[in-house]
């Protein structure tokens, strides 16, 4: 028989929860880092790679997909899944947030959003309706619902404009997405940097009874402590046998800050984009392989790491990598980032489950504090 969605929390330590979701494709192991797949690709990676980091899910993005190389062709030759040659769990944005950053000549209303590729010029009408169509024919198995996101600072009544339409939008997705076995979508909470917008939203969405949460609109320009205290206000109005997606965040600070007041997924082109641009993440903190200091250093980034991108290349063969502009430093380094996210996923849910999360993320930090030149 086929597994429906469901979510069981299996620990909290404080406000930290570890749990599992459950569906038909498999299961996903939270608090989860899904890795951003924008365009049916985990950049610079291998699918086999992404998912040997730990990765039990990844995201698709609706907004590029659209465009290139269009949802009903991905249907035609067997979903997401099968064209990505990922057969694990796939959550998909709605393709809100894209619109509102990427896309030309934008005119928003009721209805939904009209707009111009910002790859061709091609004309687009985007509607809450049309959102869950793209993806269900993208096939994922997490779908968001279609919201407009504004970014910070923004006047209050504009933050309240956007999350009303937001609300009416998320009754015309439930709609639109209707009963589909071992699927969910999840409502998104708007209201920006104001409370009682945030309150609003929240417990409006609650009311629908939908399988999934997440909060919407932040790290898009907000100080770390405005984030902090939208999630502090936001998550106790959330059900708490419903799995709460922060969109968007973060940094590795910003992932064990956001669980500790009860975040349980987390998406971010962070690690994928600064393993381009030759950063590395590590449980010493982050690496500048571009600096000189790296030129004749023969460690690798970090010889207790399972990931062989960490542990079996040098630093002076890294930075040689970034310095050319070989397509192999940003493949090592990105496949590194990737595994240091998952790893730290594991260690906050192994932390969870022992009872010790505010110590361990306390030793996180000290790890990232005392720096890639301290004494080993």
């Amino acid at each position: 028989m086929e597994r429906e969605f469901s979510f069981r929390l299996l620990a909290t330590d404080g406000l930290a929860r570890r749990g599992e979701i459950v569906m038909p494709r498999g299961s996903v192991r939270t608090p989860a880092f899904m890795p951003v797949g924008t365009g049916g690709t985990v950049k610079a990676m291998y699918m086999d790679q992404v998912r040997a980091a730990g990765a039990d899910i990844i995201l698709g993005n609706t907004y590029h997909l659209m465009l290139r190389p269009g949802a009903e062709r991905v249907a035609r030759l067997g979903g997401l899944h099968e064209f990505a040659r990922w057969p694990e769990p796939v959550l998909t944005d709605s393709g809100g947030f894209q619109v509102m950053s990427l896309a030309q000549l934008r005119k928003l209303d009721e209805k939904g959003v009209t707009f111009q590729s910002h790859i061709d010029g091609a004309r687009y009408e985007l509607t809450p309706e049309r959102s869950i169509e793209i993806q269900g024919l993208l096939d994922s198995d997490i779908q968001m619902q279609l919201d407009e996101c504004v970014a910070l600072p923004a006047s209050e009544a504009e933050i309240e404009r956007a999350m009303e339409l937001s609300l009416r939008w998320a009754e015309r997705c439930k709609a639109a997405f209707g009963e589909q076995p071992g699927k969910a979508m999840f409502g998104i909470v708007q209201g920006g940097d104001v409370g009682r917008l945030r309150e609003r939203s929240a417990e409006a969405l609650a009311a629908m009874g939908l399988k999934g949460y997440a909060v919407g609109g932040l790290a898009v320009g907000e100080p770390q402590e405005v984030m902090l205290d939208m999630l502090e206000l936001t998550c106790p109005l959330l059900p708490t046998d419903k799995p709460r997606y922060l969109m968007g965040v973060g940094t590795p600070d910003d992932i064990v800050k956001s669980v500790a007041r009860g975040i349980d997924m987390f998406d971010c082109v962070m690690p994928t984009r600064a393993g381009r641009h030759g950063l590395a993440y590590t449980r010493r903190g982050k690496v500048n392989l571009r600096n000189a200091r790296h030129a004749e250093d023969p460690r690798p980034l970090d010889e207790e790491s399972d990931c062989p991108a960490a542990r079996d290349y040098s630093r002076a063969y890294l930075h040689h990598l970034v310095k050319s502009g070989e397509a192999l430093g940003a493949m090592l380094l990105t496949w590194n980032n990737v595994a240091y996210y998952e790893r730290l996923m594991q260690d906050i849910r192994d932390a969870i489950s022992g009872g010790r999360f505010v110590d361990r993320a306390a030793e996180i930090k000290e790890g990232w504090a005392r720096g890639d030149l301290a004494p080993r």
